[in-house]
């Protein structure tokens, strides 16, 4: 049973009174008819996936050859996710480049649609996201800040605040 499976085989059925060389000549002429359909029909398949216009994240020269005006952003490498996210969200295209010239790595993404209306907001979510993480306080500053508070609490009063607990 899984040989039949692993081999590719071929049915070919022809209803006919009395087999002769011309009926089975005829099937096989439609087998071969039938597989010339399929291998159009799956050429024309890859051809229109090769023309659809590609969506997302790209590479620059994908990005340039379509007839729209490029944008460009600085981001710093841990900002690229956050801009992949939030590009696809609104249904940009875009393209990271790394300039491995300058000390760290600098990244530039450049991004365009059909709308200038999608390409402002993108930009002001972004500005808005970093602008988000750059004042949050720091989680190894505040943890500093009660060790240091920690410290200066006298020993009895915190076998008392220990005990209290319990």
């Amino acid at each position: 049973m899984q040989e039949e499976v692993e081999n590719r085989s071929v049915n070919l059925a022809i209803t006919t009174t009395k087999l002769t060389a011309r009926a089975i000549c005829s099937g096989i002429r439609k087998y071969l008819q039938h597989c010339g359909k399929v291998k159009a029909r799956k050429a024309a398949d890859k051809a229109a996936k090769k023309a659809a216009p590609i969506h997302g994240k790209q590479t620059v020269k994908q990005l340039i050859r379509q007839n729209q005006g490029v944008s460009s952003v600085d981001i710093a490498k841990s900002g690229i996710r956050d801009f992949e996210r939030i590009a696809k969200r609104y249904g940009v295209d875009f393209a990271v480049t790394k300039d491995k010239s300058v000390q760290p790595p600098r990244y530039t993404v450049f991004f365009k649609a059909k709308d200038a209306d999608a390409l402002t907001s993108v930009h002001k979510a972004y500005s808005a996201k970093i602008m988000k993480k750059r004042s949050r306080p720091s989680v190894l500053a505040q943890l500093q800040k009660f060790k240091a508070l920690a410290v200066g609490v006298p020993r009895k009063v915190r076998e008392k605040i220990q005990e209290r607990g319990r």
